[in-house]
């Protein structure tokens, strides 16, 4: 945050205005100074994820560049005018040069901090997003079964926005409605553990009469479940856990928000609050490591040693193991268990929290 008071926090209404004030040639590096500009104060950095998605299709365009109107308006009445006959739409398209539009785009996030602690910032999810001229309006080579195939594209090929002409954009769009599109991480975490909390509070009447049957050599042993789980209601969501491994490793010394992005859900789903976020890195290792048979624990170690170095982040491949796909939790159980048998070393800091990890583990 920078030596100025904040006199206004970021609210989607305004912010959604900042984004439509952004011109489409300068829409990348216009897109901090003018949240910045908006909201005194705060100091905005910008980052982006390479994981492509588009929207459904909204619009048909005439091979002249002429737009016909909205796609699934246009389907319906061209169905209309041939009394809904199928065949018909797809004889009278499939060679045409009626081709439909839609926004492709890839997550990006813009971060400020409020304070010196690792959960002191805001975090803001949006969607870089570019209108391109995607496809034909029907399969050229199959007839359409019936008629949400057309308003589902499928024989479009997603993989590049390079393989379709671009026809407007880039433009910036406020995302995660779900409670994700603007938050303040230190907030948020408070909530999430604070519902975590009353969640299981409210399981305990159940809880204190659940029993555990076991069957073994010596007949049936009953075990009253909280006898079983005496930390049951001493649990940590992992969202929390993920920032206070931060804050005590010898990551610390870096900001999170310059290494990762948090996609945040936070909704009701069959009369359940549903609450927390998956850690999106924003720079990922080239190669992902997997426990391999054979390999010394030497070996291991430096391959861990070359992700944090080409990551930029001491312990980094600790946290890129809770994620649980660039580096195998086995991995973890294995440089944990050579630190209890005293055959390889950490720092301190770091050493204690993945035996935490080890002995309670938790993934994304």
């Amino acid at each position: 945050m920078s030596d100025h008071k904040p006199v206004r926090l970021p609210d989607p209404a305004s912010v959604e205005t900042v984004l439509a004030s952004l011109e489409a040639r300068s829409a990348d590096a216009g897109l901090a100074p003018a949240l910045n500009q908006s909201f005194p104060g705060f100091a905005f950095t910008v980052a982006t994820i390479g994981d492509p998605y588009w929207r459904n299709p909204h619009a048909v365009v005439a091979a002249d560049g002429t737009r016909r109107g909205d796609h699934r308006a246009w389907v319906e009445k061209e169905l209309a005018e041939l009394n809904g006959d199928l065949t018909a739409f797809w004889n009278r398209h499939r060679e045409g040069d009626q081709k439909f539009a839609e926004w492709r785009g890839a997550s990006a996030f813009a971060f400020a901090p409020t304070g010196p602690g690792v959960a002191d910032f805001i975090q803001l999810s949006l969607g870089r997003e570019i209108e391109v001229l995607a496809g034909p309006v029907v399969d050229p080579d199959y007839r359409p079964d019936n008629a949400d195939h057309l308003f589902e594209p499928t024989w479009v090929s997603r993989d590049s926005t390079a393989e379709a002409q671009p026809l407007a954009g880039p433009v910036y769009r406020l995302r995660g409605r779900a409670g994700g599109g603007i938050v303040h991480m230190r907030s948020f975490l408070a909530r999430r553990a604070r519902i975590g909390k009353e969640q299981r509070e409210a399981s305990r009447p159940e809880l204190e009469n659940r029993i555990i049957r076991e069957v073994g050599p010596d007949g049936t042993r009953n075990t009253a479940f909280l006898d079983a789980n005496p930390d049951w209601f001493d649990f940590v969501p992992r969202e929390n856990r993920f920032f206070a491994d931060w804050q005590r490793s010898s990551a610390c010394g870096h900001r999170i928000f310059d290494h990762w992005a948090f996609d945040i859900h936070d909704l009701e789903h069959r009369r359940r609050r549903e609450i927390g976020f998956i850690p999106r890195p924003l720079k990922m290792p080239a190669a992902n490591l997997a426990l391999e048979d054979g390999i010394s624990m030497h070996r291991l170690m430096e391959r861990t040693e070359a992700i944090d170095a080409e990551i930029g982040l001491p312990f980094a491949w600790f946290f890129l193991m809770t994620h649980g796909y660039f580096v195998d939790p086995d991995v973890g159980d294995a440089i944990a268990e050579g630190l209890r048998q005293g055959r390889v070393r950490l720092p301190a800091r770091d050493a204690a929290v993945l035996l935490a990890w080890a002995d309670k583990k938790y993934l994304f």
